[in-house]
């Protein structure tokens, strides 16, 4: 069989499948249908140096092809994650990434310090939150924005750092190349499309936080033009992300130029579909005879 295994950032996955930040929460759940080395890796529950309940309910929809979701960020915060959450995810024979979030820059600076000085394999930065300090602008809206908060946030990571884009910009080439000069060691792309839906009968939106972000298949296409994009801005590995659902998306999304990818909305309707990509992909490639995944990324032809 091909050999799924990938080096991003000089981290060793066993293969490129890593669970999205947000999706599978710290594991436990999943953890019980199958090993969790199923995955390459797991992305954790988006991580506030203080524990957040989130946004009020209704807070999640379904919308043709996809989702939207306002959660929040949700989550126990960095004390719990470390003490209570890290030790057992470490036995669990995967790559495990922390999703490091905050309102300021200061808080970013100081929960990677604070993620740094643990046993995460990586930290994943999510530049898609509002910034207290700008207006509420996100961090991850312009190349500047994004230069400033990973070049602050570098000084800090003594792990390797992947910087979460998010697709709500005008040119996502240049905000890509903006976090790899600013320090970045991979990109991962895309997370969510701000979206909105109207309940027609009471004429409110239908989650309580008025719009939310937008996941699943239907955005599948944007994050593949945006993939393809970048891998031809940067030199730093692309994990690639939204709306992959079957394993005929992870062999298009790494042609697109993906080095791993993330699958996340899928899990909420297929739990097992992890092991159904990483079937896929072993076939694909053995028909096609190849002896690894590796060979594959970014081998699209647009001639």
């Amino acid at each position: 069989m091909a050999d799924l295994s990938v080096n991003i950032a000089g981290v060793e996955f066993s293969n490129p499948i890593i669970a999205a930040s947000g999706t599978i929460g710290f594991g436990h759940e999943y953890g019980e249908l199958y090993p969790l080395s199923v995955f390459g890796g797991i992305s954790c529950k988006g991580t506030t140096l203080k524990e957040r309940p989130g946004n009020p309910p209704p807070r999640i929809a379904e919308t043709p092809m996809g989702m939207l979701n306002a959660v929040g960020l949700q989550n126990p915060g960095a004390e719990h994650f470390i003490n209570v959450e890290l030790p057992w995810l470490k036995k669990q024979n995967t790559v495990i990434i922390a999703n490091a979030a905050g309102s300021t820059e200061g808080d970013y600076c100081e929960i990677t310090e604070l993620l740094s000085d643990t046993d995460v394999d990586m930290i994943e930065l999510n530049i898609s939150c509002p910034n207290v300090k700008a207006g509420g602008a996100q961090f991850g809206t312009s190349p500047e924005s994004v230069e400033k908060i990973t070049s602050a946030v570098r000084k800090y990571c003594k792990k390797p750092l992947i910087i979460k884009l998010s697709p709500n910009v005008a040119d996502i080439a240049a905000v890509a190349k903006a976090a790899e000069f600013a320090g970045a060691d991979a990109v991962s792309l895309i997370n969510t499309l701000t979206g909105m839906r109207i309940d027609i009968n009471t004429r409110r939106p239908i989650i309580r936080n008025v719009t939310g972000g937008m996941s699943g298949p239907a955005v599948f296409p944007i994050a593949v033009r945006m993939v393809y994009q970048v891998k031809k801005a940067v030199k730093i590995p692309v994990i690639g992300l939204g709306g992959i659902s079957t394993w005929q998306d992870a062999v298009e999304m790494i042609m697109a130029g993906a080095d791993a990818i993330q699958i996340g909305t899928i899990l909420f309707t297929d739990p097992y579909a992890p092991i159904k990509i990483s079937e896929g992909l072993h076939g694909w490639l053995d028909t096609h005879d190849m002896k690894s995944v590796t060979e594959l990324t970014g081998t699209v032809i647009t001639d």
